[in-house]
């Protein structure tokens, strides 16, 4: 537990309005009420769905962990899809016009540094699938965190990291069978990671394949007929990585 806990965890779980570049976004913020101290904040930037139950639930267990979670809206308005062909369409619209997500993703930082039950000195961020590469994406181009942490995440450079730009430290929980991130992405990616300096950690999970920490991924994948599936096993192990690099990262 982060910070001392009056009582139990009462976590409260809200959305929330704020805006970037003048348009209107819906985020998810959650916290342990009972908790009275300032705490680390973590932005959580959901799959490609938007900001939906299961973006919602992780920020509740990061609020059970101690921490002030923020679901990040990248499409605005609060927007969810069900299609995964908006959802690709959204997500591309997304990778390609960075700038904007940027502008997004700091008007969401700035809105969690502002709460009183965080320390605005200590924040990181996680992502999932289109989220984690979002993240990945924010820390190469020098936004101010102390973590950043990909699961099941896009691994291509928006712009490559440079020597002495990247601050965050970085996690990357990737599933080994994930065929919507071949090899040489990884490669690639732990390649210009090296190259770059980066205090980075890649961890594969055998056999684990894209969304691999979503129970709804099997449903999903038949659905949709996309190469995804949930992974008990490695859904457990990642999450327990995570805990184990913010208990690090936020030392004070």
């Amino acid at each position: 537990m982060v910070g001392v806990a009056a009582a139990e965890p009462r976590i409260l779980g809200k959305t929330v309005e704020y805006s970037a570049q003048g348009v209107g976004m819906k985020g998810y913020l959650a916290y342990d009420e009972n908790n009275k101290g300032e705490r680390p904040g973590v932005l959580v930037v959901p799959e490609w769905w938007g900001v939906n139950s299961y973006a919602r639930r992780r920020a509740r267990m990061l609020a059970e962990l101690g921490y002030t979670a923020f679901v990040v809206d990248m499409y605005g308005g609060g927007k969810v899809v069900v299609s995964p062909d908006e959802a690709s369409k959204l997500s591309s619209e997304a990778m390609k016009n960075f700038d904007v997500s940027k502008a997004r993703f700091i008007a969401a930082m700035d809105f969690l540094k502002q709460q009183p039950t965080v320390d605005p000195t200590r924040i990181a961020a996680i992502g999932y699938c289109f989220g984690g590469g979002i993240v990945l994406n924010m820390a190469r181009q020098g936004v101010d965190l102390k973590g950043a942490v990909s699961f099941h995440g896009g691994l291509p450079a928006v712009k490559p990291a440079q020597p002495g730009s990247v601050k965050a430290k970085i996690l990357v929980l990737n599933g080994d069978a994930d065929q919507l991130v071949p090899r040489d992405q990884v490669e690639a990616f732990k390649q210009e990671m090296k190259a770059a300096g980066v205090d980075f950690q890649f961890i594969s999970y055998p056999g684990a394949m894209h969304a691999f920490t979503n129970p709804e991924a099997d449903v999903l994948g038949k659905k949709f007929n996309m190469p995804i599936a949930y992974s008990a096993k490695a859904d457990k192990e990642s999450w327990n990585e995570m805990k184990k690099f913010f208990s690090t990262i936020f030392k004070k």
